[in-house]
């Protein structure tokens, strides 16, 4: 486990402030959540820009309050203004994923996978605080392998992939672009990414299985992020937060 003073902190401030002027980088051994860390901080009116990284995290969270956990875990706090906010989520993933490998793949509406197995999440969380609209961009990245006591399927890590990775590494090439991305996102909504995230979508053609029960084909995203079902009723669009998504078949217990 890395110290604060092994992390880059210049060279990640430096990299940030190329394109979020005044954007700091910092590191806590110990916090309940990052997320939820600068959402306080956020509403006490602490809304500068900073990238905020947890060594350990007592409390971390993914998606529909599940827990999870992983060994890179780190918090983007920005004010935002997007004219539509559908489709953050992935195109943060595929900014994640363009950053490290050409074989990692994405899963609706906020996973990467590597060969069928979770190897990242993000969650995303937003408030309004006074005129101001503030968005945390949470992530959390298995760098070296993990137990996966309990689960049907273990998690995957980069050191599959990359054995010579690690933290500062990780985070040195997804940072920057990651910025890059929420601000072209800002400016333009999901449409610019759709085409790539349909490519690089993991169960692109797949049949699927909705958390609420429906099934169906899964049949990529459209220019909102929605994701597109074929099911015996014919096409639909799913943008609820609250539904989850799993392969056909695969168990209840596999990583979501």
């Amino acid at each position: 486990m890395n110290s604060a003073s092994d992390w880059p902190a210049q060279q990640i401030e430096q990299a940030l402030a190329a394109d979020l002027p005044g954007c700091r980088f910092e590191v806590l051994a110990q916090i309940d959540s990052s997320n939820s860390e600068l959402m306080r901080r956020a509403r006490d009116g602490q809304m500068r820009p900073v990238l905020l990284l947890a060594e350990h995290q007592s409390a971390g969270r993914g998606r529909l309050g599940r827990q999870w956990s992983s060994d890179l875990t780190f918090s983007l706090g920005l004010v935002l203004a997007p004219g539509d906010w559908s489709g953050l989520s992935l195109a943060v993933g595929l900014s994640i994923v363009q950053s490290l490998h050409p074989d990692l793949r994405l899963k609706w509406p906020n996973d990467v996978w590597w060969q069928g197995r979770k190897l990242a999440g993000i969650l995303i969380e937003t408030a309004c605080i006074g005129s101001k609209r503030y968005v945390v961009v949470g992530v959390g990245i298995n760098i070296a392998p993990r137990d996966g006591a309990g689960l049907a399927t273990p998690p995957a890590c980069m050191q599959e992939l990359l054995p010579d990775l690690d933290r500062p590494n990780v985070l040195i090439k997804i940072a920057s672009p990651l910025v890059q991305t929420i601000q072209q996102f800002e400016r333009l909504g999901f449409a610019p990414f759709q085409a790539e995230f349909n490519r690089r979508d993991a169960l692109r053609n797949v049949p699927v299985a909705l958390s609420d029960g429906t099934t169906g084909i899964a049949l990529g995203v459209d220019h909102c992020g929605a994701l597109q079902l074929e099911t015996a009723q014919g096409l639909t669009s799913v943008t609820s937060a609250e539904v989850s998504l799993r392969p056909l078949g695969a168990s209840s217990n596999k990583p979501s």
